[in-house]
């Protein structure tokens, strides 16, 4: 696939927090024992008292919700970002149809590397290019998000916001994993992603959507609590 994305490498390392129904000492051990074995995880911190489990490592989201799942517990995303305090750490941008469907999640590693995560449905088969784009106005749909997304600062002869080209399967879904260089995340937010038909951008793209802060690493706390015998996820 053609992007203009550099492969996650091991300084890339990003914190990703789930909140894990977990009971008892040995889910703990079943849950980092899990996680441990994949390879780009770096550490695993399980607070059995909040039922928090902490993922410090190089890794896609969809790997570590599969080993969490493995394990026959539910799992919720908390957060992600860097394991430094930046002000802004982590953004989304969610598709909610009716045609194409899908959540792109950024987190900042540093000040100059951003990671990015993507999981698309409704697609048609084949490369399809996407893009940050300058506006987050949906009124017109993706034909009113303005060009790619070029700050002043960016010294390449490609928009910063060019990235590249994601390959749906035969059955509509396509996945991404990587970073991006000079990425700030801080600079994105209000802005919007666009997905396209094809490897064109000549032509306005088929999908797009606004991307909002989302919560960054200790920033979204859940709890499990029980009303009327029913559990039940409350988030703040």
């Amino acid at each position: 696939m053609n992007f203009s994305l550099i492969q996650l490498e091991e300084f890339c390392l990003s914190k990703t927090e789930f909140m894990v129904d977990m009971k008892c000492e040995g889910c703990v051990s079943a849950v980092k024992n899990n996680l441990l074995k994949l390879k780009g995880v770096k550490n695993v911190d399980v607070d059995l008292s909040n039922q928090v489990v902490r993922v410090l490592g190089s890794i896609p989201l969809k790997n570590m919700v599969d080993a969490l799942e493995q394990t026959g517990r539910q799992a919720k995303l908390i957060g992600q970002g860097s394991p430094d305090d930046f002000l802004v750490s982590a953004a989304v941008a969610e598709f909610k149809g009716p045609d194409i469907y899908g959540v792109v999640r950024l987190a900042q590693v540093n000040m100059e590397l951003a990671r990015i995560e993507a999981s698309f449905s409704g697609l048609s088969l084949g490369q399809h290019a996407w893009s940050i784009n300058e506006f987050g106005d949906l009124t017109k749909g993706a034909a009113s998000t303005g060009k790619e997304f070029n700050p002043a600062y960016n010294a390449s002869e490609k928009p910063l916001g060019d990235l590249g080209t994601i390959e749906a399967l035969e059955t509509g879904e396509a996945h991404f994993s990587g970073a991006k260089e000079m990425i700030r995340v801080a600079d994105l937010i209000g802005r919007a992603i666009v997905v396209y038909e094809t490897e064109d951008k000549s032509v306005p793209g088929i999908a797009a959507a606004v991307i909002a802060r989302s919560a960054g690493v200790g920033e979204n706390y859940k709890k499990i609590c029980t009303c009327d015998g029913v559990t039940i996820w409350e988030s703040t």
